[in-house]
């Protein structure tokens, strides 16, 4: 949170996301679990107003700081659940990532399904993040997609000037170009700026054409590059600023 920020008052859960401790959602279970003290008082409304450059903060007698603001690239394996949790008990990129998250909340910018794989990214500064994430950003995302068909000037055609779904969606992307062809399947490279809930996959289904495999290899100027994978690291400060247009 910026010196500008932290002299405005905000409601008690949005400053607890802002802290880095947790996310809004978390912090207002939090508050209203009798968890969370406000100079010294018991507060369950989360949009208690706060001042978070003067008033004190506890979690369960704990009393809170600005967290290091931490900005991760994850190359997702194939089979991880983008969640903290997985009701179904499935296996999350969380499991990738305890040296970053044993004191650390962290949230995806953007997901990747369970099936798919590659560059996601993992902040705890929700301003940056929801920066990145927004479809007025239009940031642009670049896949490799394995099909199996074989591609051609048509199908390129088709991605580009978009398909109508059973759902009633419209959906385009922004580039598209043939990577590789085989005998039976292709590779296809494939930008979005801005995406829905499989955006990629539900598009080539309306085809006809199933997808084999989905890695994203690209968030704007981020590159996933060589980064092995269910490996993380943190990006540079340079990466950071240009992906949200920081000059």
């Amino acid at each position: 949170m910026t010196d500008g920020q932290n002299n405005r008052r905000t409601g008690l859960a949005r400053a607890l996301s802002k802290l880095g401790f947790c996310s809004r959602s978390q912090a207002v279970t939090l508050i209203h679990a009798g968890r969370v003290r406000l100079n010294g008082r018991l507060v369950r409304d989360p949009e208690k107003p706060v001042l978070p450059s003067k008033d004190r903060i506890e979690v369960d007698g704990n009393e809170l700081g600005q967290a290091d603001k931490l900005y991760l690239m994850l190359n997702k394996p194939r089979g991880l659940v983008t969640s903290r949790h997985d009701e179904k008990g499935r296996k999350t990129i969380y499991s990738l990532l305890p040296a970053y998250t044993d004191k650390n909340w962290l949230a995806p910018v953007g997901r990747l399904d369970m099936a798919s794989e590659g560059l996601l990214l993992l902040t705890n500064d929700s301003a940056w993040g929801t920066r990145i994430a927004s479809p007025d950003a239009h940031v642009e995302k670049t896949y490799h997609v394995q099909i199996g068909a074989i591609a051609g000037k048509e199908l390129i055609d088709r991605l580009q000037k978009g398909v109508s779904t059973a759902e009633g969606d419209f959906l385009a992307v922004k580039r598209a170009s043939i990577r590789r062809l085989g005998k039976k399947n292709s590779w296809l490279e494939i930008v979005l700026d801005e995406g829905k809930n499989r955006h990629i996959r539900r598009m080539l289904s309306e085809l006809g054409i199933e997808v084999l495999r989905l890695v994203r290899i690209a968030i704007g100027s981020i590159q996933l590059g060589d980064l092995a994978k269910g490996k993380a690291r943190a990006l540079t400060n340079e990466e950071k600023d240009a992906l949200a247009g920081v000059k």
